[in-house]
């Protein structure tokens, strides 16, 4: 039944279409339309589904209509015209958000103006801002958003407005210029909070994917003078701070130096929710990158010890508790290694992860001496760096120990309490034996700087036992002279002078022997020194505040060891600076002898006379020879004579090549030292 029912409606509709095909009335075809809906359903449905413009036959005559002399172009299908359409809007929309070099003028003209800042003006700037960083970090190098940046010209336009005029301009609106008052009690940091947190997280996103170290730098300068608004947003800050500590512990100097402010200046913001968070987290970073030690990176190391040293005493009281937990894990490790006697054990003592963190918290407790919330910390340091110094006492481990040592004597130094040092330089005298002959020669000085063991094949050389005796001599004269200005300084220096006269009387090598009467005198000079003041006083040692303030005189005044110290370390430091900067490398032109030219007609006479072969590189006794200028052929001299006047004329030479080295010699290194930190 349904077929049949189809097909009627369609003839007629067909016969329809045929009779009125010249003029067709849409009312009429309306009707039957209708009609049809009602007699065959299923075909008006098959209908909408697929051939819908003969449904709306009224609109497409209205159109037709409209535009009565268009020709066949005019029909084509409704889709093709819908998309041009659509396209079209969009064309109009990109041009109309186009950011140009005029655009950006203009806002840097509003952003440098003394009237009140619009905050239109900032948010289109934040929103420019966020436009060249999607172009920036897009795949196709197109952003799509309100605004569009193209061509490197706006690009670098649009962020060096953000850098240079935003965050004055901020300030300017929020009115802290004067004030210097928190941001978020401003009176319009309401308005500008969102285009805030936007521009922030933009400017992280954008810090994250450069690599350039002048572009960190700019980036890190501007992330400097926006610090104030990180801080007011905590999960903003948290990311900035992880970024930042990666780059303070991983990137070039200046950018080290720059992060490191950053950090400084957010964690100040909100230290009270901020530092707790961050000393973890910078910790936890210098050991990581603290693991391998070398000339290369002993700067880089440095820097992270001193900046973290600066970070923890921001705060005593919240710095205690890391301190004590960190002091703690490490005499942890200690215990164990002296209970469990295994490698594994000692090796989790003897590496530079500890022995750094080691030298971080002396530091820390002597630059905090003046303060009483570390200073109970002191003690339990000390005990960790001694047994850590007895764990292997071998020869081997003779590095550690040197290194061990010199934290003692700044710590005892610093925080001027008397800790016992001079056991384990004392040691090393009496118990090697520097006689012992060599099997190997070093081609370089040893360097105990970058070395925690030494390996067998180093321990058979004879730069092992001129580098033992080198840091002996440097640590016990430092520390005699951090103590030469004590009234106990006799007393506690006698067992140094009976261990180094027993040392002087068993050693048979000139060399260190030599040095080691030389500390030994210094030292006798300056215990006959404080002998001498000290008969003259009139108090009694158990007055402790008279005593400090006689050793403070004595101290001020100078004592002979302190003197010869201070010079000592002058001429080492240079030495120490020759050595960092290679000046063997780059010393440039050495000081030549400067030899008498001969005039151009007696040298033109010595070729005519002599007609010899030109020789390009003669010898030295060819140019000797040169400087004569030799007689006729009709009168010629005895060959004997020659030769005295020839080897006459050598030694003079001689003697003048021999003055002009030792004239360089008395003026010292002709070479400048360049300025460059100490290790």
């Amino acid at each position: 039944m349904k077929k049949v029912k189809s097909k009627k409606p369609a003839k007629s509709l067909e016969i329809q279409s045929s009779d009125s095909e010249a003029e067709l009335d849409p009312e009429t075809h309306k009707k039957s339309l209708e009609k049809l809906k009602e007699v065959d359903p299923d075909f008006h449905h098959f209908l909408e589904e697929n051939d819908e413009n003969l449904l709306n036959f009224e609109a497409d005559s209205d159109e037709e209509a409209s535009d009565p002399e268009e020709d066949d172009a005019v029909h084509t299908p409704g889709p093709l015209q819908a998309d041009s359409d659509e396209s079209d809007f969009e064309e109009e929309v990109t041009l109309k958000g186009k950011i140009t070099l005029k655009m950006v003028s203009e806002w840097q003209e509003e952003l440098q103006s003394e009237k009140k800042i619009k905050i239109t003006t900032l948010s289109s700037v934040i929103k420019a801002f966020n436009a060249a960083m999607l172009r920036a970090t897009s795949s196709d190098g197109t952003s799509k958003g309100e605004y569009k940046v193209e061509g490197s010209s706006v690009f670098n336009a649009v962020i060096q407005m953000c850098v240079l005029y935003l965050p004055g301009a901020i300030k300017k609106y929020l009115g802290m210029e004067q004030s210097g008052k928190d941001p978020q009690k401003c009176k319009h940091f309401v308005k500008i909070k969102a285009s805030l947190v936007a521009y922030l997280n933009d400017l992280l996103k954008l810090l994250s994917g450069v690599t350039s170290e002048n572009i960190l730098t700019v980036l890190l300068k501007h992330l400097h003078q926006m610090s104030i608004y990180v801080a007011c947003f905590g999960r903003i800050s948290k990311l900035a701070l992880k970024k930042l500590i990666t780059l303070w512990s991983s990137s070039e100097e200046t950018v080290r130096v720059l992060a490191f402010l950053c950090i400084l200046r957010i964690t100040r913001n909100q230290q009270a929710v901020l530092l707790d968070l961050v000393l973890k987290a910078m910790y936890m970073t210098y050991v990581k990158n603290c693991k391998f030690v070398s000339p290369s990176t002993w700067p880089g190391i440095n820097f992270m010890r001193r900046s973290l040293v600066e970070m923890f005493t921001l705060d005593l009281n919240v710095s205690y508790q890391h301190v004590f937990l960190y002091i703690r894990q490490l005499a942890i490790h200690l215990r164990n290694a002296i209970v469990v006697q295994k490698v594994e054990n000692r090796q989790a003592v003897y590496n530079w992860q500890f022995v750094n963190s080691l030298h971080l918290w002396s530091d820390l407790l002597g630059a905090t001496a003046n303060k009483p919330q570390l200073q109970p910390l002191i003690y339990p340091l000390v005990m960790v760096i001694t047994n850590t110094i007895k764990l292997v006492p071998t020869h081997q481990y003779y590095p550690v120990r040197f290194h061990c040592v010199e934290m003692l004597i700044h710590l005892s130094k610093e925080s001027n309490t008397f800790i016992p040092i001079l056991p384990f330089l004392l040691e090393v005298l009496t118990s090697y034996d520097f006689n012992k002959k060599h099997k190997k020669v070093s081609m370089k000085p040893l360097d105990f700087s970058c070395i925690l063991r030494l390996a067998k094949s180093q321990l058979m050389e004879n730069g092992f036992k001129d580098a033992v005796i080198d840091r002996i001599y440097a640590l016990l004269l430092e520390y005699m002279a951090n103590q030469s200005h004590s009234i106990a300084f006799p007393d506690t220096s006698l067992l140094a002078i009976i261990q180094m006269r027993q040392f002087l009387k068993n050693c048979s090598v000139s060399n260190y022997t030599k040095k080691m009467r030389q500390l030994l005198e210094k030292i006798e000079e300056n215990s006959k020194f404080i002998e001498r003041e000290r008969s003259k006083i009139s108090f009694s040692l158990s007055e402790s505040k008279v005593v400090a303030a006689w050793e403070t005189q004595i101290s001020t005044a100078g004592t002979p060891l302190q003197t010869f110290f201070e010079n000592w370390s002058k001429i080492n430091r240079i030495q120490k600076r020759k050595k960092v900067t290679k000046n063997d490398e780059i010393a440039g032109e050495l000081p030549m002898i400067k030899r008498k030219k001969i005039s151009e007609d007696a040298a033109n006479t010595v070729k005519a006379e002599n007609k010899e072969p030109l020789v390009l590189f003669p010898s030295d006794s060819e140019d000797e020879k040169d400087n004569f200028i030799m007689e006729e052929d009709d009168q010629p001299k005895p060959k004997k004579k020659l030769k005295k006047k020839k080897d006459l004329k050598l030694k003079k030479n001689k003697k003048i090549a021999a003055d002009a080295v030792d004239d360089v010699a008395d003026k010292g290194d002709v070479v400048q030292d360049l300025s460059v930190n100490d290790w």
